[in-house]
């Protein structure tokens, strides 16, 4: 069997990501709509006629046409490919060099530690204050070619203070993402004001509140000249016509998205609270998940909710997330299934 020596350097120390075995679990681990598939894509993909023996346009024009009109912005200020991933992908490609060091806020999304190496950077970790916002002097003295940030910020569901952002862009040298991948359930986005900073890069998903998760589109939005730096990198043709089709229509069913987000509005606190009566201590969160230390031992919680049919995401190993999970937000169906479920468990780690 080869060694792991044969693999570029920069990646020898990575592991899979997140893959659990999926039978008719309820998953509540992955943040996605709790409402179901988007409506306007699946009717679009069911009259898809489209020919698929051609090439999708190669940036994915129409969709940025669409996505100028929703933002009021113009159609090069995006970059439009297969899920908000490969944004951030080429946002590192573009602006990177081999060994240039990247700020990486901590907690935050585990994937940017992997798009930082493997891209040959080096990541430099910057923590959260102790109700996780952003340390602004912490995070210039880094001095880093490329600041990273998600706001709403997952794992813990808050978003950032817009003047810290703000600072962060003006007192950095280099290129800062602002990933709003849950920007929907929140407020204060930085999108409209792409134009007004030549190193800002926002970043957007279908895969959350557009309920589109399994057709992998994203897109960023930049000034001009950023976005066109980025579209020589991006990989040409790299969002397929059925999945470019059905983001268009999404965007034109706003409606849709209106209701995703009036559920999370209205539940999130509902399932804060039951939590909190079952002893766990939620953190505030913005987003359409919560994270919440735990009453027992956070992996065999997780555990034991498997078992009853439940998932919800274990962070209780990592640094700033001790002994926490996070878990979606769910309808108040869902909720109260959840939450009963933690009960049982709760109730049984008790009674040992």
């Amino acid at each position: 069997m080869p060694e792991r020596d044969i693999m570029r350097s920069t990646a020898r120390g990575f592991r899979r990501y997140y893959n659990p075995e999926i039978g008719d679990e309820l998953r509540m681990d992955t943040n996605t709509n709790v409402l179901g598939p988007n409506p306007a894509a699946e009717e679009y993909i069911r009259g898809f006629r489209g020919d698929i023996s051609g090439y999708p346009n190669t940036y994915s024009d129409g969709l940025r046409d669409a996505l100028a009109g929703l933002h009021g912005l113009d159609r090069e200020n995006f970059v439009a490919g297969n899920g908000s991933d490969e944004m951030l992908d080429v946002a590192f490609k573009t602006f990177t060099e081999w060994g240039d060091g990247c700020a990486v806020p901590v907690p935050s999304y585990t994937l940017y530690d992997y798009f930082v190496r493997v891209n040959g950077g080096r990541v430099l970790e910057v923590d959260l204050t102790e109700d996780f916002q952003l340390d602004v002097d912490a995070v210039l003295r880094q001095k880093a070619r490329m600041t990273i940030m998600p706001s709403p910020n997952n794992p813990t569901g808050n978003t950032f203070r817009q003047k810290d952002i703000e600072e962060i862009l003006s007192g950095s040298e280099g290129m800062v993402i602002v990933d709003e991948a849950y920007v929907e359930y929140a407020s204060g986005s930085m999108i409209s004001r792409v134009n007004e900073f030549d190193n800002l890069i926002v970043m957007r998903t279908f895969s959350k509140a557009y309920s589109m998760a399994g057709l992998r589109v994203g897109y960023s939005a930049s000034n001009p000249d950023v976005a066109g730096m980025m579209n020589c990198v991006k990989i040409p043709y790299s969002l397929n016509k059925l999945s470019e089709g059905a983001a268009i229509a999404a965007v034109g069913d706003q409606s849709f998205i209106e209701a995703s987000v009036g559920v999370v509005r209205e539940q999130r606190p509902r399932l804060a609270e039951g939590l909190r009566r079952l002893g766990f201590e939620p953190f505030p969160s913005d987003s359409n998940f919560i994270l919440a230390k735990c009453p027992v031992d956070h992996a065999e919680l997780v555990s034991r909710l498997r078992g009853k049919g439940v998932l919800i995401r274990d962070f209780g190993s990592k640094r700033r997330t001790e002994n926490c999970v996070r878990i979606t937000v769910g309808t108040e169906d869902l909720n109260g299934i959840v939450l009963g479920k933690i009960e049982e468990v709760v109730s049984e780690c008790r009674s040992k």
